[in-house]
């Protein structure tokens, strides 16, 4: 019976190296979160209330017209206009990258336009300005779509500079083999700029989860509304606030964790050697 081929020493000191950077990472955390804990325990907060409150701010009951609310009403908006921004982004940036005139023009106006204000104003301009146009728009609809064409904007500039930044030797030697342009896309340029891609948009749609706040102002009854309409009427704002705050946090970190996943996936054969993560 042969022996089994020895395991390179540089292999097992990275998989050590892994193993204790990611140990010192969890240390580092549960020390910060101790000392943000230890901090909040000074506050005398009433936690009792959090604890009365926190299933109507989590979405685990309806609001009184039988809606959905808290924090799964903030997770809906996000979904949906995460999905009408992808598209519309994926759209505009292939715009700005056409050779057609008129084309490259309604995709930089609208990139302009859209970048170039705020947001806070946008979600008024849909929800309280257009009916004077005749165009009348729900809340739920309003602040969707304001999200979408707001991120829509940013996330198409993304979408270009992750594809430009691929050699265009790669699409050139590609064209040479004969290759379909949708080949080309999908299985050369796509993967490559991917690995560029994921990280500022998962900025995004995190920045975009926390933006969804803005439709607080429209009365709907997501999150950022119940934490302000409970402190309003209680007098605790702090532990409204921050229990909001938490609820944010934690589902910043689920989105974070996703896009470490898709980081990875995307980054296999682009990682340091050597490096402890």
């Amino acid at each position: 019976m042969e022996n089994p081929a020895p395991v390179p020493a540089g292999a097992m000191a990275s998989g050590q190296g892994n193993a204790g950077f990611r140990l010192r990472t969890i240390m580092t955390w549960a020390l910060l979160l101790a000392l943000l804990l230890g901090l909040f325990s000074r506050m005398d907060l009433d936690f009792a209330l959090i604890g009365q409150k926190l299933p109507f701010m989590l979405g685990l009951r309806l609001s009184p017209d039988g809606f959905i609310q808290g924090a799964v009403l903030t997770l809906v908006i996000t979904a949906l206009a995460m999905l009408f921004c992808t598209v519309l982004g994926v759209i505009t940036a292939a715009g700005r990258l056409s050779s057609s005139a008129v084309a490259f023009g309604c995709a930089t106006f609208y990139i302009s336009l859209f970048r170039g204000t705020p947001l806070l104003v946008q979600v008024l301009i849909i929800y309280l300005a257009l009916p004077q146009a005749g165009i009348v728009l729900g809340a739920f609809s309003s602040g969707i779509i304001a999200l979408s064409l707001n991120y829509g904007a940013y996330l198409a500039e993304t979408l270009r500079g992750g594809v430009i930044a691929i050699p265009r030797g790669q699409t050139e030697a590609a064209m040479a083999l004969g290759l379909p342009r949708g080949v080309i896309i999908t299985h050369i340029i796509a993967p490559q700029a991917l690995r560029i891609i994921v990280p500022p948009v998962g900025s995004l749609f995190i920045s975009m989860l926390k933006d969804s706040s803005l439709v607080s102002l429209m009365g709907l009854w997501e999150l950022n509304f119940l934490a302000q309409s409970y402190g309003r009427s209680t007098y605790h704002y702090m532990e409204m606030l921050t229990t909001a705050a938490a609820i944010y946090w934690l589902m910043s970190i689920v989105l974070e964790l996703f896009q470490g996943r898709l980081e990875r996936h995307f980054g296999q054969g682009y990682q340091r050697l050597g490096s402890p993560r």
